[in-house]
């Protein structure tokens, strides 16, 4: 297919999504399962007014533009800032361990980091607690600690039901319908909210007429508004609503077994080939609210591989290859159709058809959602580059982990990815001069999560599996940052500053601990009579248990008035607290006699601000090897507290910050040997000459350029 060769201007124009704006797909609550926990959901969303809204947005933008042009103009005359530099460009690798780091530049393996650092300055740099890449990147964006950014892990409790919910974003559907017979339309939009709070330093720069490039930042979805461009990362749903399901299809009945992040379905002889359903979102222009459909058909091609048909266009499949992403619509009547897009794996054809799907990705070129800011940017992306990933764990994990794809086929995919965010990152670079250009990587820390076990011959997750094939996955990975970072350097000149950094380093993960069965153990928390544990905390007597333990490191007091069964009185919680804290600090593992939490944390000793009642009252410092175990992750309560953490996903950072710090590199001078990643934001709003606003906890500790002399503010 042949791009388009012009494509509209986007810089600073946020209006013009009012042009294109005929159809806004919105969340809903369901639940989903990458990283275990629940999706932000899915629901689209189709009416008349809002269809006279965007006319009318989009007639009043052209009318007034003369009017807001110089109330524009005057604006900046009082904010309009010149800095140390014009252009500060941020490079996060999610994951970039600095212990590996250091030892492949020791090896001579990584010139143009060390390039860089002889230039400029290396620091190991302490994360959030806990270091959790939604926890961590809402402190780089804001520059403020968990008590005031209100994220502190990837879950969040749901306080009236005891379920939990996606952290980062708050969905609420349509109240108004009209019905049309079997049809229904919504006649006003859902609210959906960030539920990060405080400012990004982008938004800070925007007010003083800086313009900066977002791309990829985790949670910055929902996207908000601002002096600039955003595409949104972490917590984007899939066209399901989930984090991320794939979906596998097989001949072999006994293969259709029940899949954590993910569905199997059956294929269906047909002539000379097999048919399928793909499975998209519900449709709630329907009563009842049944999901969309699109049937495919798949049969040999005589050449070893086989023909995809989807839509009346035949796409060739390879085996064991991943197919080029293919644009998949669902119709939901009325004229109304829903756009994703897909790859596709021909696992096998002999003796059994297998077929591994992508989770559903909304189509930038045609969002169903927002999922950039201005809307028109993701179009403006998918015109310019072609289709992309728009999934927030784009990297399928979840596949890996169930043995539907294999290490070489995951690696495959993150490659892909990877490659698309350069690509962005790049052409941003040339149009952007002046002002931030921010984009993040996922692949160090989705291959650290998934291939860490070939660093260990004797990890639990090498039963049964090869454990030597990609032994060489990680000095690859280096390599290729290091490649990357070598084409940054040609960018940086005297009013430059260029920022390497990662949320967090890595660990193994060879042991999971199930705290909900500590608790029960030890009395704090109890199970109905005669009820066995299921999910999310199914069976548990709330009428007489004191805390339970949610998410990836959080322990969460049963507090009267704030849970709706909570036992404990507010009097009483700091006592028990601390009673918890002396309990499981220190606590080994009952198998092999190693210390597997390091520390407990007091939330209100840590935090500061004004969501710390949101949080957890403890946070769980992990030993290294150590993690929540899966069960405990799935609101479980097993019988045994430790648990060989026998999946792929065999490396994690979600223990003691001390134990896993971030990197911190710059082509100028760092100031402090303890930087802290609530640094970044107040050092870049320096470097481009504004000062950072009073509520920031971080400092700016990257000095200007020497010969530019330091900024006074």
């Amino acid at each position: 297919m042949e791009r388009d060769k012009a494509v509209p201007g986007w810089r600073g124009r946020s209006g013009r999504a009012a042009l294109v704006v005929l159809l806004a797909l919105f969340a809903l609550p369901s639940l989903a399962h990458a990283y275990v926990g629940p999706g932000a959901g899915f629901a689209f969303l189709t009416s008349f007014l809002v269809l006279f809204a965007a006319f009318f947005a989009a007639f009043a933008f052209f009318l007034t533009w003369p009017v807001r042009f110089l109330i524009k103009r005057l604006r900046r005359r009082g904010r309009a800032v010149k800095g140390p530099v014009d252009r500060v460009i941020i490079v996060g690798f999610d994951g970039l361990d600095p212990e590996l780091l250091s030892g492949f530049m020791d090896a001579g393996k990584m010139p143009n980091m060390q390039r860089l650092i002889a230039a400029g300055s290396f620091r190991r740099m302490r994360s959030t607690c806990p270091p959790i890449s939604p926890v961590a990147w809402s402190s780089f964006s804001t520059g403020v600690n968990p008590g005031k950014h209100n994220i502190f892990d990837f879950l969040a409790p749901e306080r009236r039901s005891y379920l939990s919910k996606l952290s980062s974003a708050e969905i609420r559907p349509p109240t108004r319908w009209l019905s049309l017979g079997k049809y229904r339309l919504p006649l006003n939009k859902p609210s959906y909210r960030p539920m990060r709070k405080s400012k990004p330093f982008w938004t800070i720069l925007g007010e003083h007429e800086i313009f900066s490039s977002v791309i990829r930042v985790p949670i910055t979805f929902p996207p908000e508004a601002f002096n600039g461009v955003l595409l949104s990362s972490l917590c984007v749903p899939d066209l399901r609503g989930t984090q991320g399901s794939f979906s596998f299809y097989t001949t072999d009945a006994s293969s259709l077994k029940t899949h954590t992040g993910g569905f199997a379905y059956g294929l269906k002889p047909d002539g000379d080939g097999f048919t399928g359903d793909l499975i998209g979102p519900e449709n709630i222009m329907i009563k009842g609210s049944p999901v969309l459909r699109r049937s495919f058909r798949l049969a040999r091609d005589g050449n070893g591989g086989a023909t995809l048909e989807i839509d009346r266009e035949r796409h060739s499949l390879v085996p064991g290859k991943h197919s080029p992403w293919i644009k998949i619509e669902f119709s939901a009547g009325l004229g109304v159709k829903v756009s994703g897009l897909a790859r596709f794996i021909l696992k096998s054809l002999e003796p059994r058809v297998e077929l591994y799907v992508t989770p559903i990705n909304i189509n930038p070129e045609k969002p169903a959602m927002p999922v950039s800011h201005p809307y028109t940017y993701a179009v403006y992306l998918s015109k310019l580059h072609g289709p992309f990933a728009t999934l927030g764990l784009a990297e399928d994990t979840w596949a890996l982990n169930e043995r539907i794809i294999d290490e070489s086929q995951f690696l495959e995919q993150c490659y892909l990815i990877n490659q698309e965010r350069e690509t962005m990152l790049f052409a941003e670079l040339e149009r952007v001069k002046k002002g931030a250009v921010i984009c993040v990587f996922d692949i160090t820390d989705r291959i650290q999560h998934m291939l860490w076990r070939y660093t260990d011959e004797t990890h639990p997750a090498n039963r049964g599996k090869e454990s030597t094939l990609h032994k060489d996955a990680f000095e690859k990975l280096y390599l290729k940052v290091d490649e990357t970072v070598g084409r940054l350097l040609p960018y940086l000149n005297e009013r430059t500053a260029l920022v390497i950094m990662s949320d967090h380093g890595f660990k193994a993960f060879r042991r999971g601990v199930n705290l909900n069965s500590w608790l029960l153990k030890e009395g704090y928390m109890h199970l109905r009579s005669g009820a066995e544990s299921g999910e999310w905390f199914d069976g548990v007597d709330w009428s007489r248990t004191k805390a339970y333990a949610l998410g990836l490191g959080g322990i969460y007091v049963n507090l009267k008035g704030r849970e709706s069964q909570g036992i404990v009185e507010p009097a009483d919680l700091a006592n028990l607290v601390i009673e918890i804290k002396d309990l499981l600090e220190g606590l080994k593992d009952s198998d092999n006699g190693e210390v597997a939490i390091r520390q407990i944390y007091d939330a209100r000793e840590v935090y500061s601000g004004p969501y710390i009642p949101e949080g957890p009252d403890l946070i769980v410092g992990y030993n290294v090897g150590y993690r929540a175990s899966w069960d405990a992750v799935q609101g479980r309560v097993s019988q045994e507290i430790f648990s060989d953490n026998t999946k792929a996903w065999s490396g994690d950072h979600c223990i003691d910050p001390d134990c896993v710090p971030a990197v911190l590199i710059s082509n100028l001078k760092i100031a402090t040997d303890t930087p802290s990643i609530q640094d970044i934001a107040p050092s870049v709003l320096k470097l481009l000459g504004v000062k950072a606003p009073p509520f920031m906890d971080g400092q700016a500790v990257i000095e200007p350029p020497a010969q530019v002399g330091a900024d006074k503010t």
